[in-house]
């Protein structure tokens, strides 16, 4: 893989020389280091928002409430993502620029939860489910780390190229304005400040040299917000009505309350969530020329079963890859994982203090849809590129490939077809990554692991 010009120079060392630094574990100067990360935040802010909003809005919280349940949601995905990034030993963390937070895939099934609780006892019956599969996941997660032979670059290819694919869906409707029940979605006021976003990160990339390049998403989001600032488009309200400070308190909704149902739902919502994000380690491993092995993985999601445990103690939900990030990583090529680890401790600061968090949310949800293009292009790209590189002048190749896209695409092409399915399938499928990832998995062993090949799938090599 060609080195970018922003990597260290890997030159013959010489007496005295320091041996050459990884670009994973290279610590930027503060000057590159800052923009990096403020583009980490700027891409994750509105994702690590939304399960909340949505949640807290489906079990009636107020405005105080909706606060503290935001607030919770940026401390643990900072907390997470801190942990991940810089590690603990060998017990936690990946140590690859990697950040956690909670997932929206989720929120189906916590919405169901609200809905068969009583008024008052949602977040409870919530929370309580959500810390077992926490428990889950510690407990489980350092089996996937021992499936990696299951893994080859025939199957990261398909579940990173799926991974852009299937989140494509979420910067078209930002870049239509967010909310697909308002009166004026789609508007063209909205398509028309998406694609000046995207046009503005486009001339960058194309002009621009160097650090300028690097922090072309950033630009684009900041140029495309003040260009909304005229006509209206950038919402000022919640920066007036955020609270300096508001640490969030322990079990501030209610004691956790434990329902067999809930738990059972929310551990198969985790085995989905643990899928996609050793799916993620992967793609990122390859992406920073750093490959994940067992260990990894079993670090990666030990974190996340820390960060989904601990999570409901102060409003937090189940805790995941963000893939957003991904594609930050792969578009601005600066793989170095104490950037990341500098936006974890950034969305710590937002947890506690809304006020800065708000002008965050500043940046308008077409500006956010016009940058999101090029961020999950970008992944699927990668996953293109990984699969170039998987033996597809082998025809069962190619058949593998085929049919595990198409599994991963039919959620987006047909969100009801799984309609009729039972609940625990209908939450497996109806995750493109995760159908996609599970055909990839059994078709690889079906044509490579099953009797005798005589040409074997290329295997992922350990870091």
């Amino acid at each position: 893989m060609a080195q970018p010009a922003t990597e260290p120079a890997q030159a013959a060392q010489g007496p005295g020389t320091a041996p050459p630094v990884h670009p994973v574990d290279e610590k930027l100067p503060l000057a590159r280091l800052v923009p990096a990360a403020l583009q980490h935040i700027a891409a994750m802010y509105a994702g690590v928002v939304t399960p909340p909003l949505i949640i807290g809005q489906a079990v009636g919280l107020d405005a105080a409430g909706m606060t503290r349940l935001i607030a919770a949601s940026l401390l643990i995905a900072g907390l997470a993502t801190v942990l991940q990034t810089i590690g603990v030993a060998n017990f936690a963390g990946n140590r690859l620029p990697f950040v956690n937070a909670a997932s929206s895939a989720g929120i189906a099934p916590m919405l169901a939860i609200a809905e068969t609780s009583a008024p008052g006892r949602q977040l409870p019956a919530i929370y309580g489910a959500v810390m077992v599969a926490g428990v889950f996941c510690l407990a489980v997660g350092p089996f996937f780390g021992r499936l990696l032979r299951f893994f080859p670059p025939l199957v990261t290819g398909v579940v990173i190229t799926l991974i852009g694919v299937t989140l494509m869906p979420v910067p078209v409707t930002w870049a239509q304005g967010g909310d697909a029940g308002a009166a004026d979605f789609g508007a063209m006021k909205y398509l028309a400040l998406a694609a000046f976003t995207l046009a503005v990160i486009l001339v960058l990339q194309r002009f621009g040299r160097g650090f300028l390049r690097q922090v072309a998403l950033l630009l684009g989001l900041f140029i495309g917000t003040l260009a909304a600032i005229p006509f209206g488009m950038a919402d000022f309200s919640a920066l007036r009505e955020a609270p300096v400070a508001a640490l969030p308190s322990p079990f501030a909704f209610g004691a956790p309350e434990f329902q067999p149902a809930a738990i059972l739902s929310l551990c198969i919502v985790m085995l989905v969530l643990m899928t996609e994000s050793s799916a993620g380690m992967l793609a990122l491993g390859e992406i920073c020329d750093r490959r994940s092995d067992g260990r990894t993985i079993t670090r990666g999601l030990r974190t996340d079963g820390i960060a989904t445990l601990l999570g409901p103690v102060f409003g937090g939900f189940p805790t995941s890859a963000f893939a957003q990030n991904v594609g930050v990583v792969t578009l601005t090529r600066v793989r170095s994982r104490y950037v990341v680890a500098v936006a974890g401790g950034t969305l710590l600061v937002l947890g506690a203090f809304p006020v800065l968090g708000a002008v965050v949310s500043l940046v308008p949800m077409p500006v956010l849809g016009g940058a999101g293009i090029v961020l999950f292009g970008s992944i699927a790209v990668s996953g293109i590129r990984t699969l170039s590189e998987a033996g597809l002048d082998d025809s069962s190749n190619i058949i593998l490939v085929a049919v595990a896209l198409g599994a991963g695409i039919i959620p987006l092409a047909a969100p009801t077809f799984y309609a009729q399915f039972p609940a625990w399938a209908q939450t497996v499928l109806g995750s493109g990554i995760s159908a996609g990832a599970l055909a990839a998995v059994l078709l690889n062993l079906f044509f490579h692991h099953l009797g005798t090949r005589s040409r074997p799938a290329v295997a992922l090599k350990s870091s």
